[in-house]
Order: C-alpha cells, then sequence, then structure tokens
C-alpha cells in the first residue's frame, strides 16, 4: 500500500473518472448487482475470444446467442464459450438478423470491425437491443450521433467499450490524482503501437474497416489524457499515410488551459506502452498495458527530493480487465439507464470529433464519411 499523503489537496478529475472512482460496484464485478441479463455476441472475431468468458464469470449474464457470417463458426464458437445457440447466415436472413430476433436476448456485445458498427448497432437497437459496442462505438461523428439519437428514441442501453475507464488500474490512478499526489496536473506523454508489416486483407489496414491508428489506438492514451486535463483547446497532429490509405503513424499535440499533452500510436515501429502524467507535486507512469494496467510507478516531488525511490505498484485484474466494463453495462441495464457515467455518450461524440478533424488534417477518409 501506498504511504497517506496529509498535506496533498484534492485535484479535480473529469467527470467520467470521478464516477469510475465512485462506482462500488467495480470493486468486486463478480457479485451480481440485479436479475440475470440474457446476453448476444456479434462476430467470433479475435477479440470476441477474449472478451466473452468475462461476460460468463458475471453470475447474473446468461450467454443465449452467438452470430457469425458463416454457421459453421457460430456453432463452434458456441460449443467452445458456452453459448445456447447459433446464428450464421441463411437464405432468408443473416446471423445477425437471427440474432436480433431472438427474444430471449436482451443485451448484445458487438465485436465486428469499426465499419461495420453502424450497420450492426443499428439493427440491434431497432430490434429493442441493449448493446456494447467495442471501440470505435463508429467511424464518423455523424454515425455517432446517429446512433445516440437511435438509442434514445427506442429507449435502450448503449454504450462505446473502452474497457480501460473502468479498471483497477486506472482507478487507483484516478485516485493518486483525485488525492492530490500529483499535484496540480501539467502534462501527458503517451505511446502505444508496434511494428505490424503492411497486410492489405488485415482489418489494420484496411481502410472501409476503419484500419489505422486513430480509431484502434489513440483511444487508450486520450482516456488518460481527457481524465486528468480535459479537453483541449488546440491540437497539431504529424502523421504518416502508409499504401493501404490509413494512418500508420500518428502523433497528437493537444494544448490545455493549464497544461499540454503528447500522445502518438504506430503501427510502424517497436514502441513502450507507456503513459506519464505528470504535476506540480510529483509524476506517475503507467507501465506497459496502459489499455488495462497491471504496473503503476509513482514518484512525489517530496520523496523525490529526499533521495527516494518512486513507488511501485502491481494492481490486481479479474479475469482478462473485460468483465469490469460488462458489469457497468449489467448495472445500467439493471437500473434502467440508456448511457454509463463512466463512458457517456457524449464523450463518444467528443473523441470522434476530433478524429474526424485530424482525418481531415492528414488526408484520410473513409467510403462512409458523408453518411
Amino acid at each position: 500500500m501506498l504511504p497517506q499523503t496529509s498535506s496533498a489537496a484534492s485535484a479535480a478529475l473529469a467527470p467520467f473518472a470521478d464516477a469510475a472512482l465512485d462506482a462500488a460496484h467495480l470493486e468486486d464485478p463478480l457479485a451480481p448487482t440485479g436479475r440475470t441479463l440474457g446476453w448476444g455476441v456479434v462476430s467470433t472475431a479475435a477479440i470476441a475470444e477474449k472478451v466473452v468468458p468475462d461476460i460468463a464469470a458475471l453470475p447474473d449474464a446468461r450467454l443465449v446467442a452467438v452470430s457469425s457470417r458463416a454457421q459453421d463458426r457460430a456453432e463452434d464458437f458456441a460449443r467452445r464459450h458456452g453459448v445456447e445457440r447459433a446464428y450464421g447466415d441463411t437464405d432468408g436472413a443473416t446471423g445477425l438478423d437471427r440474432l436480433a430476433a431472438d427474444p430471449d436476448v436482451e443485451i448484445v456485445y458487438v465485436a465486428t470491425p469499426h465499419g461495420y458498427h453502424h450497420r450492426d448497432v443499428s439493427a440491434l437497437l431497432r430490434a429493442g437491443k441493449h448493446v456494447v459496442c467495442e471501440k470505435a462505438l463508429a467511424m464518423t461523428a455523424a454515425e455517432v450521433r446517429d446512433l445516440t439519437r437511435l438509442a434514445r428514441a427506442q429507449g435502450v442501453f448503449l454504450m462505446e467499450a473502452v474497457w480501460t475507464r473502468m479498471t483497477p488500474g486506472f482507478r487507483t490512478a484516478m485516485g493518486w490524482v483525485r488525492e492530490g499526489r500529483l499535484g496540480r496536473v501539467r502534462s501527458v506523454e503517451g505511446t502505444i503501437g508496434m511494428h505490424r508489416p503492411v497486410d492489405p486483407e488485415h482489418r489494420l489496414f484496411r481502410n472501409a474497416d476503419g484500419g489505422g491508428v486513430l480509431l484502434d489506438m489513440m483511444v487508450y492514451p486520450l482516456t488518460w489524457t481527457a481524465a486528468v486535463l480535459g479537453s483541449p483547446r488546440s491540437w497539431s497532429v504529424l502523421a504518416e499515410v502508409g499504401p493501404t490509405t490509413v494512418d500508420v503513424d500518428t502523433a497528437l499535440t493537444l494544448d490545455f488551459d493549464h497544461g499540454r499533452a503528447h500522445v502518438s500510436g504506430t503501427l510502424a515501429t517497436t514502441v513502450p506502452h507507456q503513459v506519464t502524467i505528470s504535476g506540480t507535486g510529483g509524476w506517475l507512469r503507467v507501465d506497459g498495458r496502459i489499455n488495462c494496467p497491471h504496473t503503476l510507478v509513482l514518484q512525489t516531488a517530496e520523496r523525490q527530493r529526499a533521495g527516494a525511490a518512486p513507488v511501485v505498484e502491481h494492481v490486481a485484474v479479474t479475469g482478462a480487465g473485460y468483465v469490469f466494463e460488462m458489469r457497468e453495462a449489467t448495472r445500467c441495464v439493471q437500473e434502467g439507464l440508456l448511457e454509463s457515467p463512466i463512458m457517456p455518450w457524449a464523450d463518444s461524440l467528443e473523441l470522434v470529433e476530433l478524429f474526424d478533424r485530424v482525418r481531415a488534417e492528414i488526408g484520410v477518409g473513409y467510403p462512409n464519411d458523408a453518411r
């Protein structure tokens, strides 16, 4: 445990970060928060393989159905994960349509690539299903506005699955900031990415799938920036656009009323995954997985003056780390909420509005930009 700092004054956080800290149900995500919900899963993609076991771990969750374009893939996924029903495409209906028509499916996790989110989520919302959709919620601000309007009209819950906001590592770090251990936050530096050879068939390099750094990676360092610095008043970008017309290396500098952030993502370089938050009274570093932190390093000005080493905190994570966001979504549906205070619609819209402007600046467009 970290020593308490009695002289520290509390520091301001973004509302979503305060909401995450005050969410007592995230302390024990495997404790039920209400009635059992019937879950559906759209897509058998790699991310679904990771997330669905965490949904299954919830005692108030029942895995009802999974959909895929291919019936055999849906059946194989269902068998391995204990899902009751498998829906593939038929001559008369898609697997998604068949899942949306299942009356026992109440809430759906969408794991398709970004380029399909607007189509898939729209169909589910119109069918009266609650939805947790993998980030990015949609490819453009126009699509996000359309989805949130539809969710409100249908009276159903919708949440972008930015899991970082609910993880214990993020909440621990935000607790330190709110306690004033860093003083007034002045800067954030963040990097994420890896080197991947260009593969035109992979979703990360497919423009129509929303490939590239922006939609796939930048949400993570920007989550930390938004939590402690808020909304930027201005920004600048440097980017490299690859041969498949997606950004393969992007760096953003963001200016705030009382600080600055520099965040970057890459598909072209091997880089450390790391976030450093610095303030007038100390600094905090997130090492390794900035999307689901396991290791935090804290150094205060007082300890530094005394020649003391930084404090290293190892944070335990339940399951693969997705159980926390699924507990939050479950609680919201059980309580009749349309959006989560930890991942509200306004935050999803603000982020994609920034991405729209960045894409215009670097000259990258998507086929559905006019939608």
